[in-house]
């Protein structure tokens, strides 16, 4: 029994059928990649790739690095962080403390002006 056994495959489309068909070529470490996205999908590998292509080609779809995912994770992390400081330096007396608080309040809009455009860009892909 392979590993790809019973994996989902691409649904057919009944009024136009699947007859044009494209050759892929991958190095073996590029295979392993495909072959482990398709797996953790539940889907065939051929099955995923012709998926995630049209996908891209449609726009539905940005391909981005799992670096990206870490850049807005740390970018949240951050927002929040921010914020906790932010919270505190408010509850603390008026002794010049205000300008820190000002500053700490432009850094969590700055970080939350790039969250949200990271999101943005992002959208069509969760």
């Amino acid at each position: 029994m392979s590993a790809m056994q019973g994996a989902r495959r691409r649904e057919r489309q009944m009024r136009s059928p699947r007859s044009n068909r494209v050759n892929l070529a991958y190095n073996d470490a590029e295979l392993t990649i495909v072959q482990e996205a398709a797996k953790r999908d539940g889907m065939a590998v051929s099955a995923w790739a012709a998926r995630k292509a049209l996908a891209v080609a449609k726009d539905q779809l940005v391909p981005v690095s799992a670096d990206a995912r870490d850049v807005l994770a740390e970018l949240i992390r951050s927002r929040g962080e921010l914020v906790r400081v932010c919270e505190s330096i408010g509850l603390s007396d008026d002794s010049g403390v205000r300008p820190i608080a000002h500053l700490v309040e432009e850094a969590v809009q700055r970080v939350d002006r790039a969250t949200l455009q990271v999101m943005r860009e992002r959208a069509s892909r969760w």
